[in-house]
């Protein structure tokens, strides 16, 4: 059986459904790689039925946790592609401040990971003054790595992008330099939850929403209703930060205007 024809079996579409109300996550919705990735597990595992590889994950929480790894790879950094955090730093979060005529702006980071994201939105959101009554909203559909970030550590080459004042002031360093804590004070300005972006509905009236490196393994579908569900989260004047290899088609017919690379506002 060639790989494209596996991909369509009837054996492959019953194992995606019975993980989808293992794990809650819809394979059906993923682009090509997704589906390689997943079948290159079972081939590692040496699982020669689709029934035994449901079986190896259900039966044991470790393989299941190796499985959503490898699907979603979450591997991030603070602060990455570091030039759009300093635009959010410098115009971005001023604007939207001056806009509201308040510090209490609603931030969401969706996709979080295992959190270098939403912490580093919770820096820049101190840095800016921000009110600490409106946490950044922290939103992942992998419970484990919904785990990992809350326990706000992390490697130093994960911090390579954290200018030196933020890391002296926003950190605690563990285990000879190896590792550091992300410090209370920007803990605090962080809530974490469970989120199915394609099932569960959004929230409202958004100032600022990051969904990035996220969406580009979506089917060009479901990444069209993403992108409509994202502009209506926003409120008027909020913004949009997408990837740095991410651009939303179409942007326009949907509402939104670009703000500049990988950024787009609701006007």
């Amino acid at each position: 059986m060639d790989e494209r024809t596996q991909y369509d079996s009837a054996a492959y579409t019953a194992f995606k459904m019975k993980m989808k109300s293992l794990i809650g996550v819809d394979l059906s919705s993923y682009k090509e790689q997704i589906h390689r990735r997943t079948h290159e597990l079972m081939s590692r595992w040496k699982c020669k039925t689709y029934d035994e590889y449901f079986d190896t994950m259900k039966n044991d929480e470790k393989k299941l946790r190796e499985f959503l790894d490898h699907l979603t790879i979450n591997v991030s950094e603070f602060f990455r592609n570091d030039t759009q955090w300093w635009k959010l730093r410098d115009k971005i979060i001023p604007e939207l401040i001056q806009k509201r005529g308040s510090k209490r702006l609603k931030l969401w980071s969706a996709g979080c990971a295992t959190g270098e994201e939403p912490y580093s939105l919770a820096i820049l959101s101190a840095v800016c003054g921000l009110d600490t009554m409106n946490p950044v909203l922290a939103a992942d559909i992998d419970q484990g790595a919904i785990s990992i970030a809350q326990k706000a550590n992390y490697r130093k080459t994960q911090l390579l992008n954290v200018p030196k004042e933020y890391l002296a002031k926003y950190f605690t360093t563990k285990d000879a330099g190896i590792t550091y804590d992300v410090n209370p004070e920007i803990k605090r300005r962080v809530s974490f939850k469970r989120f199915n972006m394609i099932e569960d509905s959004f929230g409202s009236n958004f100032d600022l929403i990051l969904c990035r490196n996220v969406v580009i393994y979506f089917t060009a579908q479901t990444k069209d209703k993403l992108y409509k569900k994202f502009f209506d989260a926003l409120a008027p004047g909020g913004y949009f930060l997408v990837g740095s290899t991410e651009q939303i088609f179409g942007h326009q017919q949907i509402g939104f205007e670009s703000a500049g690379p990988f950024l787009y506002t609701k006007k």
